[in-house]
């Protein structure tokens, strides 16, 4: 998944189209202000366009899941786990993906239903906090966040995670880089 923030919507369509040109699937645009509002309207529109799929990141209350809805967000992404966020994300068709530190975290959002959680920060966790949580919480799927990049992503992968998360790094993934990573 590429996280696009930041970005004019112009410039925000052109990274999206490359990461799914690329073969990277998802694409997060974080929802903080105006611009990235625009931003995210542009991006999912293309993402409808071409039959792909976009989310809203840094949901962080149950009014930013609905601008997130009326933007056009297919999921929505958050730093950390709020159970009115969660609920209301599902209750509007949108998969939820909470970050996720501590085993009583990840117990909790599973019990919520989110079922795809977002480890972060992943590089301070560290991989091996991914074969640990994989034990008891078998049904699990973690996408590795915040510090993500070409050289520690094989390690995320092959402890278990489901996917990676590129935010600034996405930026400077090579071909090669990708194809070593699929």
């Amino acid at each position: 998944m590429a996280i696009l923030r930041g970005q004019s919507p112009e410039e925000t369509v052109r990274l999206a189209s490359a990461a799914w040109d690329a073969g990277l699937e998802l694409v997060e645009i974080p929802l903080q202000n105006a611009q990235s509002a625009d931003a995210l309207a542009a991006g999912a529109a293309e993402a409808a366009r071409r039959g792909r799929f976009v989310g809203a990141g840094t949901i962080t209350s149950t009014v930013l899941v609905e601008q997130a809805a009326a933007l056009g967000a297919r999921f929505t992404v958050a730093p950390g786990f709020d159970p009115e966020v969660a609920a209301r994300s599902l209750d509007l068709g949108m998969p939820h993906l909470p970050g996720v530190a501590t085993g009583s975290e990840v117990q909790a959002a599973l019990t919520r239903g989110c079922i795809w959680l977002k480890a972060f920060p992943a590089e301070a966790l560290g991989a091996s906090w991914i074969s640990a949580m994989r034990g008891p919480f078998p049904e699990a799927r973690f996408v590795a966040t915040g510090g993500i990049n070409a050289r520690n992503a094989r390690q995320f992968l092959s402890a278990g995670a489901g996917a990676v998360s590129f935010g600034a790094a996405f930026a400077e993934l090579t071909d090669d880089d990708l194809i070593h990573l699929t």
